[in-house]
């Protein structure tokens, strides 16, 4: 079976689908996010359709494009290899799970916020809302610098909308201060871009392996690196995302928080892949940085009471468990982080969708008011288990999987390496019995133990809610079961 221009779809189906959603939104108000779920699913299987022929040819065909004037011209290539195609497959179904998710969360946002009979916001949320999907698998198939940084613009913006009109607390302060931060993190990235550019002559990626090893190739590689540890909040540049993450709409809760393990993927194929011999000598100042936030992530998780707040310290911590496996330098640690990356998208995507659904169906978001829950609120306990477990790399969910090979990796660098990278491995593997300790301890505070009189007549949340994040469960249980369907393609490549 052929599909024409497939990967294109992929980015031109939900901008058709947003203009769609302008002309219809006063009248189909939620109910918009039925269309631009089912948009999403389309979109979804068309990159499982391309994941099929990389699994059965080893190689997809990249789609060429370009736009040319009198003046200039732009190459506009998409591809999907196996390190890009399971990073744009996860991202795009966590976009569509959450576009689902979207329609009752949303409808008790704008109602608290704009009241029950404003219509324009439905419009503009949903509209808004399939550029994240755009931005996110944009920056994954892109095989030109410019078009990737375009395409993590694309993303950024409107999150920064969503937090000014529908997040929580001072929304419209953090909104801007998430902006700020994240625009000195893409303009580093741009200046690194535009120096890569003066180097080799071209804004293709492929081309950042002439200046490998070269002082330039440093300097781009250094450059590009911090702008992405800034959007990763490693330790020092860390302190916007616990007040972003803290309050934006909890119905892109999980979208930002994949913006901000993207640096992993970025860093994987740019850095790695193209200027490994210029990025080697970072491989030391990154394992140190990696441990740092993933400890100090943990007890900053661990201090907190708001459920929001607690999910979002803990993607400080995750998002640096990526980072160590690609610190690593060994193609199996760089392999390992980058599933890792894939894994928790999918378990923080279902936890914030937890606190999203314990804000709506209770009112608080504190967890010292909570207790009892699952009595009253069963499928939401138990998914909110699952989350918990795919984060504590409890077998045979992914993350147990994506672990496992990142520390083959990482002890492969300690073992040949220094003492020091050993040192590093062995603290890093007690580091990780702290996200048990973290993802857990907010399971038995909301669910389990006496329930609080004022709790008696929480309902269950509704389905439309629920299916979308068992959904995310069981591609998380496929995967740890069958850990070749990610292993195989990211390895063919790293």
């Amino acid at each position: 079976m052929q599909i024409p221009y497939i990967l294109l779809q992929v980015i031109i189906v939900p901008l058709i689908t947003a203009i769609i959603c302008l002309a219809l939104g006063k009248r189909l108000r939620k109910n918009l996010g039925w269309i631009a779920g089912v948009a999403l699913a389309y979109t979804t299987f068309l990159l499982g359709f391309v994941g099929y022929q990389l699994w059965v040819n080893g190689s997809f065909a990249p789609e060429h494009y370009s736009w040319s004037t009198a003046a200039f011209s732009i190459n506009f290539n998409l591809s999907a290899d196996g390190l890009s195609l399971p990073v744009a497959l996860i991202m795009n179904l966590v976009c569509c799970a959450c576009a689902f998710y979207s329609i009752n969360y949303m409808h008790h946002r704008i109602s608290e916020l704009y009241g029950e009979e404003n219509r324009s916001m439905y419009t503009l949320y949903f509209a808004i809302y399939l550029l994240f999907a755009i931005g996110l698998v944009g920056v994954a198939l892109s095989t030109n610098l410019i078009a990737m940084f375009l395409f993590v613009e694309l993303a950024l913006i409107p999150s920064y909308i969503m937090i000014d009109l529908f997040g929580y607390v001072d929304r419209h302060r953090i909104a801007m201060m998430y902006f700020i931060w994240n625009n000195v993190g893409a303009a580093l990235f741009l200046v690194g871009i535009v120096l890569a550019y003066v180097g080799t002559g071209s804004f293709e990626i492929s081309a950042l392996s002439s200046i490998a090893g070269m002082s330039i190739g440093f300097w781009v590689c250094l450059l590009i690196l911090v702008g992405w540890l800034i959007k990763m909040a490693t330790f020092g540049f860390h302190v916007w995302l616990p007040h972003a993450h803290g309050e934006h709409p909890t119905s892109i809760a999980a979208i930002i928080a994949t913006i901000v393990g993207l640096g992993s993927y970025v860093i994987a194929r740019l850095l790695f892949g193209q200027l490994f011999a210029s990025f080697q000598v970072f491989s030391l100042p990154l394992l140190i940085l990696a441990l740092i936030t993933m400890i100090y992530g943990a007890y900053l998780t661990i201090s907190q009471d708001d459920v929001k707040r607690l999910y979002a310290c803990s993607t400080i911590g995750q998002t640096a468990y990526s980072l160590l496996g690609i610190a690593s330098m060994t193609a199996l640690g760089v392999a390992g982080g980058v599933f890792y990356f894939v894994s928790h998208m999918l378990g923080k995507s279902i936890l914030f969708a937890v606190a999203g659904i314990l804000m709506t169906q209770t009112g608080v978001r504190n967890m010292k008011e909570m207790g009892g829950l699952a009595k009253r609120m069963p499928w939401t306990a138990t998914i909110c288990i699952i989350g918990s477990l795919i984060l504590s790399a409890v077998p045979p969910l992914a993350g147990f999987q994506a672990e496992w090979v990142m520390f083959s990796g990482i002890f492969q660098a300690g073992i040949n390496g220094s003492t020091i990278y050993l040192a590093i491995a062995i603290i890093a593997i007690f580091a990780t019995f702290l996200t048990s300790v973290y993802t857990f301890w907010p399971v038995a505070r909301m669910f389990f133990g006496p329930l609080p009189e004022k709790m008696q007549n929480v309902k269950e949340a509704p389905k439309s809610m629920l299916i979308p994040l068992f959904a995310l469960g069981v591609t998380s249980l496929i995967i740890g079961m069958f850990p070749d369907l990610v292993m195989k393609l990211i390895t063919s490549v790293i």
